[in-house]
C-alpha cells in the first residue's frame, strides 16, 4: 500500500530529447562560439585607416554618424577622446605617429573655439577633415569659422557643422583613390543614393489629388 502511494506521489519522468535534436543544439553552440572567436580575432587584428578624435565625449552624438557610417562601409576606425587645450601634449604625440600606426585620414571634430582639427593637421602629413561642433549660443558658428581660417600651408578640409556622415563619406572618397575595393563599394553607396531618389518620386506619383496632374 504505501509502494502505491509512492508512485502516486511521483512525478512522472521528464521525456528525454531525441539524440537528433541534441545533435543539432550542440552544432549550432559550436557555430556560436566560433563565431564569437572569429569576431574577437578580427577585432583584434583590424588595422585602422580612419581615426576619429573628439575634443570632448559630448560630442560623440554627433560623431555616432560618422561611425556608423564607416561600420556600414567597412572602413576599420579608432575614436578617441584628445583637447588640444586640456591635454596638449597628447595631441601632438597622436598626430606626430598617426602616419606610423597606418591611419590613413583623421577626422576632427571640436566646438566653440575648436583648435583640436588645426593642432592636428599642424603636426602630421595625413589630411585632416574637421567637424565644426554646434554647443555654443553661436550655434557652431564659431567653431565652423575657427575650423576653415587655417593659414596657408596647414588646410583642414571642414564640413558643415555636426556634418559627421559627410566627413565619414569624405574620408571613404580619400582611402578610394589608393584601395579599389573600397572604391566599389562607395561606387555601390553612390548608386544606392540614385535609387533612394528614383523611388522617392515614384512614391510622390502615386499621390492621389483632385488636381494633381
Amino acid at each position: 500500500r504505501i509502494n502505491r502511494i509512492n508512485r502516486k506521489n511521483q512525478k512522472p519522468p521528464i521525456p528525454r530529447k531525441p539524440r537528433i535534436i541534441r545533435i543539432i543544439r550542440n552544432i549550432r553552440n559550436i557555430r556560436k562560439t566560433r563565431k564569437k572567436k572569429q569576431t574577437h580575432h578580427k577585432q583584434n587584428t583590424m588595422q585602422p585607416l580612419v581615426s576619429i578624435i573628439m575634443g570632448s565625449t559630448s560630442d560623440l552624438p554627433v560623431m555616432e554618424k560618422a561611425m556608423k557610417f564607416l561600420d556600414e562601409q567597412q572602413i576599420p576606425f579608432e575614436v578617441n577622446a584628445l583637447s588640444a587645450h586640456r591635454t596638449p601634449e597628447a595631441v601632438e604625440e597622436f598626430a606626430k605617429g598617426a602616419s606610423a600606426r597606418g591611419i590613413r585620414v583623421i577626422i576632427a571634430a571640436a566646438g566653440m573655439a575648436a583648435a583640436l582639427p588645426g593642432v592636428i593637421a599642424a603636426s602630421t602629413t595625413l589630411p585632416v577633415i574637421g567637424v565644426p561642433i554646434k554647443g555654443s549660443v553661436l550655434d557652431g558658428v564659431d567653431a565652423l569659422y575657427s575650423i576653415l581660417q587655417m593659414p596657408p600651408g596647414i588646410p583642414v578640409a571642414t564640413v558643415a557643422i555636426n556634418g559627421a556622415m559627410n566627413a565619414a563619406i569624405l574620408a571613404m572618397q580619400m582611402i578610394a583613390l589608393t584601395d579599389s575595393s573600397v572604391a566599389e563599394r562607395f561606387a555601390t553607396y553612390k548608386a544606392s543614393l540614385r535609387k533612394k531618389i528614383e523611388k522617392a518620386n515614384a512614391d510622390l506619383k502615386e499621390l492621389k489629388y483632385n488636381y494633381k496632374v
